[in-house]
């Protein structure tokens, strides 16, 4: 391992004034460097997983299928149309 892994790496941080004093605060409370604590919180969240967890979406298991009177044939017919006549305009 090089020696700046070993030693870290220094970068910016931009922390609006209240954040920053309270985790100095809670740094100081836990008799630890500020460093220490950004280090924690940023592996805390690394460690956080990903994936949100599904969610099952309900299936209807109603039998049927057109009402009375709609005829799918026709209708499928005048979404073709419509679909031909957008492409022209």
């Amino acid at each position: 391992m090089s020696p700046s892994h070993i030693a870290g790496m220094r970068t910016t941080v931009r922390l609006r004034g209240e954040l920053l004093e309270l985790a100095k605060r809670k740094a100081a409370e836990q008799g630890r460097s500020l460093t220490a604590l950004i280090e924690d919180a940023v592996r805390h969240e690394l460690a956080r997983p990903t994936t949100r967890k599904r969610i099952k979406i309900p299936v209807s298991k109603a039998s049927g299928g057109a009402l009375p009177g709609v005829d799918l044939i026709k209708t499928n017919l005048l979404e073709d149309e419509l679909e031909l006549s957008r492409r022209k305009s």
